[in-house]
């Protein structure tokens, strides 16, 4: 089977992690990101239930990774930009 090239990221409020790594063709992105570094290099987060995306795009934990993609792995906001403006606003 062949073997692709993709990056997996995360962001933690004070740190980040950015990593190539070799899956074979077919991965779903949810394997990708649990095959990679990122669930001991961030444990307290569950990456088995953070929402993932390519690029920038949200993606279903079945998608299949293509090679060359960048697989982004998105956690919780702190603050909410909305929530932010509107209590801005109201004062």
């Amino acid at each position: 089977m062949a073997e692709l090239s993709v990056e997996v990221c995360f962001a933690s409020p004070n740190r980040q992690a950015l990593m190539s790594i070799t899956v074979l063709k077919g991965t779903s992105i949810r394997r990708a990101v649990m095959g990679s570094e990122l669930p001991s290099m961030f444990p307290e987060y569950d990456f088995s239930c953070l929402p993932c995306g390519v690029f920038g795009r949200v993606v279903g934990d079945d998608h299949e990774v293509q090679a060359g993609d960048r697989i982004e792995v998105y956690r919780p906001l702190i603050n909410d930009p909305k929530a932010r403006r509107r209590k801005r606003a109201e004062r």
